[in-house]
């Protein structure tokens, strides 16, 4: 059974670093890409960055030089450091799997960026 659990969100002040986890069981992640999504309110989800399962990535444009996506096979973990937070990126943030053994979604962990 595939499983994805999000963890790291909380409430930080703008400007301020949170790191978010990801661990994922059920299926071969090493060979897995993997991503971070978010969907604030009243807004559709949208795709943060993406890893690949060569350790390539791409981000999108709003939180490039802000947002690291990384992944540690040994951990089945993939994480993503975020700094210099803005209001705007306050959103559930969830994490998704795309392989042929392990896909799908996790269930998100929430981050709250106050002004």
């Amino acid at each position: 059974q595939v499983q994805l659990v999000e963890s790291g969100g909380g409430l930080v002040q703008a400007g301020g670093s949170l790191r978010l986890s990801c661990a994922a069981s059920g299926g071969d992640f090493s060979t897995t890409a993997m991503g971070w999504y978010r969907q604030a309110p009243g807004k559709q989800r949208e795709l943060v960055a993406f890893i690949t399962s060569g350790g390539t990535t791409n981000y999108a444009s709003s939180v490039k030089g802000r947002f690291t996506i990384s992944r540690d096979n040994a951990k089945n973990t993939v994480y993503l450091q975020m700094t210099s937070l803005k209001p705007e990126d306050t959103a559930v943030y969830y994490c998704n799997a795309r392989g042929a053994t392990l896909s799908g979604w996790g269930k998100g962990t929430l981050v709250t960026v106050s002004s």
